[in-house]
């Protein structure tokens, strides 16, 4: 069966379910070419950063500001453009910033969370559609008879948009649990990012406080 073929036979649910699975189609390509540029630069930004952070904070505060495109960059140039920050300071303004990119990350999940519910409800719903007309023209006496032919070929055919709404579902599915588990390991890397920082910070603040006047 091709492609026409599904559309002719699905019945009116398979709109909708194309609508749903361009919108899923939109969002996973958005966000696996987000993704796919967060994972190969922040590693070095990180080493870029935290390296130059040991030897002159100018240099890593430049390097972080010449980062800001990516997420891991704008979250460790904010508390590097405070002047003259006190730790704590410099903590929070690292934890607000981690909620504010960590948030902006899960964009397109109520998109995808919609779709995984819609889907198998909409295909479900066109094969109930399509068996209340196929089965409403048919009598008792015709059952067993050649008559009762078309309405079997017409439960398969509703069956179609079943398969459809869970293929768009289970697609959407897996690249949904794809994205949160990358999502997760960000937790950890901006975590450890953001200690290692604000240790050297530390350590930075204390030499300068012990310094004479």
């Amino acid at each position: 069966m091709n492609v026409a073929e599904i559309f002719q036979k699905g019945g009116v649910t398979i709109l909708p379910l194309l609508f749903l699975s361009i919108l899923a189609l939109s969002v996973i390509i958005e966000r696996a070419w987000f993704w796919t540029s967060v994972l190969l630069k922040e590693r070095e930004i990180v080493n870029r950063v935290l390296d130059a952070a040991r030897r002159d904070w100018a240099t890593a505060k430049e390097i972080a500001r010449q980062a800001h495109e990516q997420p891991i960059g704008r979250f460790l140039y904010s508390p590097l453009q405070l002047e003259n920050a006190d730790p704590e300071m410099f903590r929070l303004a690292l934890e607000a910033t981690a909620d504010e990119e960590l948030s902006s990350m899960r964009r397109g999940d109520k998109v995808l969370e919609a779709v995984i519910a819609l889907a198998p409800l909409l295909g479900l719903l066109g094969t109930v559609i399509g068996l209340i007309i196929s089965l409403k023209s048919i009598r008792i006496g015709d059952i067993g008879t050649a008559s009762t032919a078309g309405v079997t070929t017409g439960i398969g055919e509703a069956l179609i948009s079943t398969a459809s709404g869970l293929v768009v579902a289970i697609l959407s599915l897996a690249f949904y649990r794809l994205f949160q588990g990358l999502l997760f390991n960000q937790v950890k890397v901006f975590r450890k990012a953001g200690n290692d920082l604000e240790l050297l910070y530390r350590q930075h603040w204390l030499q300068q406080a012990s310094k004479p006047l």
